[in-house]
């Protein structure tokens, strides 16, 4: 019998490493996949059926892609969503939704949406001047958050506000009002958490373990599974998980970032309508990793299991230098049990560039902690 699921084909926007390992899934379910990116020999173009080169705000390389699949997704947030609105009004199938999508970009009208719903947030305010960065000093006290509404990610597009004198600094750090801004409350928190939630077309909700998220210079580092919180509030964030799933009419995975507090209340930071590199320990942690249940989720197929498999430690393999990319330790590395490593395949390494990243399964939390710290260090992926 010939399948209806399987005639389908999926376009992503984006070929990047969260392309690439959604390609990967969908390949292994037969699916024909296309990708568009402006770069060439991007991560996902060794393995798509067909690479789109273009860029994020091309609206007619937008529908050309749209009009060679079934269903479109996206890999991240920082592109053209009014293009995507207007293919959605000619009935092409887009998930997560470009309405949501519009929203979750501008991180003002994300909390609004949130807060309007009852989920748990940060205070926080519009900026328009200097006059309200003082205002807000005088409400949430100092140091409070400054955050660029618009493209920011990796801590890039926030700034700490810690004084009265600091407000010149941060303004201009961020484009003396040239890009809209907010600012938000500082929160006392006990750790960085986020949940990753997904829902098919078919109506299937699936919700994975709490992670703990550490970070390094703004940029994610490590993320630990399961996370050291009382499983009253574990409980607690996944249930949040969901209803923002229900907030912006979530079809497809979602990650939603959140603050444990010291009294271990749950408060969300951010939410992204895609998978995220704080659920990349789902490929070797979970039965179904969470690129696969996002194909699974678009398609209208059922979700997979969630189930964590063993606790798991994923860390993230940046870049150092800038140039042609050259990866060492990795003998070293995989000799060490447990240990699994992905490399993107990202040609020119940078600082800071996210090039890989590995993750160890083992029988206890210290056991696979320990390990992924002997094998980051051995590994070292240099631009030469």
């Amino acid at each position: 019998m010939k399948s209806t699921f399987l005639d389908k084909k999926i376009g992503i926007i984006g070929g990047g490493q969260l392309g690439q390992m959604m390609l990967l899934e969908a390949k292994k379910m037969g699916f024909y996949a296309l990708v568009l990116d402006p770069t060439p020999d991007c991560p996902a173009h060794s393995i798509c059926d067909e690479h789109i080169v273009a860029d994020f705000t091309d609206e007619k390389a937008f529908e050309e892609i749209a009009s060679k699949c079934d269903v479109l997704t996206y890999e991240f947030e920082h592109i053209n969503a009014d293009a995507l609105m207007k293919l959605e009004q000619k009935g092409y199938k887009i998930y997560p939704t470009a309405k949501s999508l519009k929203i979750i970009q501008d991180k003002l009208t994300q909390k609004e949406a949130m807060k309007s719903a009852g989920i748990p947030c940060p205070d926080f305010v519009e900026i328009d001047s200097k006059e309200d960065m003082k205002a807000a000093g005088d409400t949430y006290g100092y140091p409070y958050m400054l955050k660029a509404r618009l493209g920011g990610y990796d801590g890039k597009g926030n700034s700490l506000v810690f004084s009265e004198e600091d407000i010149e600094r941060a303004y201009k750090e961020l484009g003396e009002g040239k890009i809209p801004l907010m600012a938000e409350k500082l929160v006392n928190f006990r750790l960085e958490t986020s949940v990753l939630a997904c829902r098919s077309l078919n109506g299937d909700v699936a919700v994975y373990p709490v992670g703990d998220n550490r970070h390094r210079n703004s940029i994610l580092h490590k993320t630990i599974v399961p996370a050291d919180i009382p499983k009253e509030a574990s409980l607690k964030a996944m249930e949040v998980a969901k209803k923002v799933l229900e907030v912006f009419d979530g079809i497809g995975m979602f990650c939603v970032e959140l603050f444990v507090t010291k009294d271990n209340d749950i408060l969300v930071n951010e939410v992204a309508p895609r998978p995220h590199n704080s659920g990349h320990y789902t490929i070797e942690g979970c039965v179904t990793s969470q690129f696969e249940n996002h194909i699974r989720a678009i398609v209208g197929l059922p979700m997979g299991s969630t189930k964590l498999l063993s606790p798991t430690v994923m860390v993230n393999l940046l870049g150092e230098g800038s140039g042609k990319s050259t990866v060492y330790g990795l003998y070293n590395a995989l000799k060490l049990k447990g240990v699994c490593v992905h490399i993107y395949g990202k040609s020119e390494s940078k600082p800071r560039r996210k090039m890989g990243h590995l993750t160890v399964v083992a029988d206890t939390v210290e056991q696979a902690n320990e390990i992924a710290d002997k094998a980051y260090d051995y590994i070292q992926i240099k631009g030469e």
